[in-house]
């Protein structure tokens, strides 16, 4: 695929099914308004049919109700707006507006009765943020009174000040009216949608007990009062009421889903204090008890073995277990978890779906399953489940398919110490030898894997032989391989990243000489790493919203305070020595410093050290820097600056390669 192709990249959301109607929302990045649109469409379960639902600039986040009538969703009129939720009718008609909150509506979730959604919203100061404040002005936002802070978690990459937007829950009538409180304040039948939670809990994950009477969020822990990385189980009385504690989590709690047993299903993990990093989500149950007397919660899978994605969704119950996607060597798969099981491990749990392939989002309905499937070819199609038998339903990345995409193909290297090493190549077209790009992923607790990735597929389509590792530190290989870089960040980990690329430049078809090594932030701070240590073996570099120095991301980055001591310690030597920063004396290869300037997961301050060291050592460099964009600029940033920033990455790599 070429740069502008980005605008084939048509994206499924998660799936919703009920009987025979199944639905799914389908964004793809808009380059002439700079925006990403698409409405929800209706896939025929038998035959495939695919036809357009609604037509709004984007509309997402389906939700069918539960007597089948009606489907709630997301729509953002039009680009630079807002999301609100809105109802339509399954067979048809006008959608009616049923929120019109300053800030937007999150994913609503339908009441067992049908009459009620539920959902988050974040909830702006007066003063703030196009709302008018007490004295009736609405100050731009260069006039707004001073922020006060006075806690660590202040602020969240791509969403910016937190405190004076806190995320709460409401409940609105299904039958929608239209005058809606913009603060989101108004809390009498009928008026639009009811506010039910305040303070700074941050609930999220909504979904509705079976008697209808209380919605389950997953919230802080005390409800916000005390800052802390635990998240618990809350029950939230529907007609308004404080919130009833129903676990208190070993860790965090994730998309709480009742099953019908009178147990809460939910995702979650165990740590001590903030050291929380490269620990696998697990699937387990609690007994649901609304006396404000928390349960004891019992995993029901291996903590070594099974790692769920969160991003995937909630857990999904059948007749005989419930469903969760699980990362596993590069794959999301679909896995059946028996309501028995107690610790199961990965091997003890039924593949449903997901074989070399990325499970995005999943439903189900009686007996089908269908999923939203990313492999190699495709950032996503809807795929059936039903009698052990899967069939694809849509085709939405036909046209992206006929640029002639290239197949990643594994690659398995044994780093010095004999621990076996996995990533994969994609290699162009051609007989080569081919320039190399070795490419790190960011995380480091996250992966490279099956699915569709737009970056590999321009760099190969431009003539380059991408190599993609998953070193320790990576997901999905068991919780010890992602927690093996703990406090020795550059050691292992570079092994196994060299290791993988050693494996790949075996085959005669790539060019050993013609090497360049790039990535973004963990993936950044790898390159900046290789560039100073083993800077011969490349022959220039693109490091991009990268950590740079561990000192100052300790007090710059929303997740600094707590992160860095997770992975580094803290000493502050150790700090200095595990910084890129602090070795970029050595570095001499060209090395372009790439980062956007909204970036607050790894703020900008990181890029601008790193240039001004190499640009005053005299190492050839560049600044590249975008405006308005944060640290996801690659996955879901503007659609114009995805573009130029490969064609900014093509440039770099055709003057060094």
């Amino acid at each position: 695929m070429r740069p502008e192709d980005i605008e084939l990249v048509a994206a499924p959301g998660a799936p919703a099914l009920r009987g025979d109607l199944l639905l799914v929302g389908l964004a793809t990045p808009d380059l002439p308004t700079n925006s990403y649109a698409g409405g929800l469409y209706r896939v025929g379960l038998a035959g495939g049919e695919v036809r357009e639902f609604t037509r709004g600039h984007r509309d997402s986040a389906p939700e069918i109700s539960p007597d089948g009538t009606l489907v709630a969703f997301l729509r953002t009129a039009k680009a630079g707006e807002p999301p609100q939720l809105h109802v339509i009718p399954v067979d048809g008609g006008e959608a009616r507006t049923l929120t019109d909150l300053p800030l937007g509506a999150g994913a609503p979730v339908w009441s067992p009765d049908s009459r009620r959604i539920a959902f988050v919203a974040r909830v702006p100061e007066p003063g703030r943020y196009g709302v008018a404040d007490g004295r009736g002005t609405t100050p731009d936002a260069g006039a707004e009174a001073p922020r006060v802070i006075t806690r660590l978690e202040y602020r969240f990459d791509d969403i910016g000040f937190q405190h004076d937007r806190p995320p709460q829950l409401f409940v609105v009538d299904a039958a929608g009216v239209t005058g809606v409180d913009s603060a989101g304040s108004a809390d009498t039948a009928n008026s639009g949608p009811r506010r039910l939670t305040e303070g700074l809990a941050t609930p999220c994950h909504p979904v509705w007990t079976l008697s209808g009477e209380h919605v389950l969020v997953r919230a802080q822990r005390d409800w916000g009062v005390e800052e802390t990385l635990n998240t618990d189980l809350y029950a939230v009385p529907a007609d308004g009421g404080d919130p009833v504690l129903v676990v208190r989590s070993a860790g965090t709690v994730e998309h709480p889903a009742p099953l019908s047993d009178g147990t809460v299903a939910f995702l979650g993990d165990e740590f001590p204090d903030t050291r929380c990093v490269a620990r696998n989500l697990g699937l387990w149950t609690v007994p649901l008890v609304l006396d404000g007397t928390p349960a004891e919660p019992r995993r029901l899978t291996d903590a070594e073995t099974v790692d769920a994605e969160i991003t995937a969704g909630r857990p999904v119950e059948t007749a005989t277990g419930v469903l969760v996607a699980v990362r596993n060597r590069g794959a999301v798969e679909l896995r059946k978890v028996p309501f028995t099981a107690d610790g199961a491990t990965l091997a003890e749990l039924p593949l449903i779906a997901g074989d070399q392939a990325a499970v995005k989002g999943f439903a189900a309905s009686g007996d089908r399953i269908v999923c939203t499937l990313s492999t190699w070819d495709a950032p996503g199609e809807v795929v059936l489940v039903e009698d052990e038998t899967t069939t694809r339903l849509t085709d939405f990345s036909a046209r992206l398919r006929a640029r002639g995409l290239r197949q990643p193909v594994e690659v398995k290297g044994v780093a010095p110490d004999g621990y076996a090493t996995h990533g994969w190549i994609l290699l162009p077209e051609g007989d080569g030898p081919h320039p190399v790009l070795l490419s790190v992923h960011g995380g480091p607790f996250m992966y490279y894997g099956w699915g569709f990735n737009d970056e590999a597929q321009a760099y190969a389509a431009a003539g380059y032989a991408v190599v993609l590792p998953n070193p320790r530190g990576s997901a999905g290989y068991g919780e010890s391989h992602g927690r093996s870089i703990i406090g020795a960040m550059g050691t292992v980990d570079v092994d196994d990243v060299l290791s993988v690329l050693d494996a790949a430049l075996e085959r005669p078809d790539v060019d050993a000489d013609n090497v360049g090594v790039m990535g973004g932030s963990y993936g950044g701070w790898m390159t900046g790493w290789l560039a100073a240590h083993h800077g011969h073996r490349f022959r220039a570099a693109w490091s991009e919203r990268a950590v740079n120095a561990w000192d100052s991301f300790l007090g710059t980055s929303d997740i600094g305070w707590w992160f860095a001591e997770a992975y580094c310690g803290t000493d502050p030597a150790d700090l200095v020595a595990k910084s890129p920063l602090t070795h970029a004396h050595r570095i001499t290869i060209p090395f372009a410093v790439v980062h956007s300037e909204h970036d607050w997961r790894c703020p900008v301050e990181q890029a601008q050290r790193m240039y001004v060291a190499l640009h005053r050592a005299g190492v050839e460099t560049e600044l590249i820097l975008f405006p308005g964009e944060g640290h996801e600029l690659t996955r879901s940033g503007k659609p114009r600056h995805r573009e130029q920033r490969f064609r900014e990455v093509l440039r770099w790599w055709s003057r060094h390669l």
